[in-house]
């Protein structure tokens, strides 16, 4: 969908994607008769995400030290700044996440308060 509002003392903006009701309806009320939606498919349905092949396929490949690298990553800590974190030396984060060593439910705990996610993810 596309959406565009030309108003006075309001430069042109354009918005696209996937708009809901409620914000359209907002948009209706604040702009009136100057916004104009140029396109709209009435036909595109929502998808459950996981009915989708490639999220089939990465949920398959997800592994207790792949979600541990993911969720460290994302927080930009390194192995060495986590195993401070934790109490233990960089080789043994290292041996999790490459599934050498299992990660035990007091670790996964520690995880998950500190990346604040179920500690199941970890096990």
């Amino acid at each position: 969908m596309l959406v565009v509002v030309n108003q006075p003392l309001i430069n042109d903006f354009r918005i696209e994607g996937t708009l809901s009701s409620t914000f359209l309806d907002n948009l209706r009320k604040e702009f009136g008769d100057s916004m104009k939606i140029i396109k709209q498919d009435d036909d595109e349905g929502w998808v459950n995400v996981e009915d989708l092949d490639w999220f089939k396929e990465a949920v398959a490949k997800e592994t207790p030290g792949s979600n541990l690298r993911f969720y460290r990553k994302l927080v930009g800590m390194t192995q060495k700044k986590l195993a401070e974190k934790l109490g233990m030396n960089k080789q043994h984060i290292s041996d999790m996440e490459n599934g050498r060593r299992a990660i035990s439910k007091k670790t996964a705990k520690e995880l998950g308060k500190l990346f604040k996610v179920s500690p199941a993810r970890f096990i």
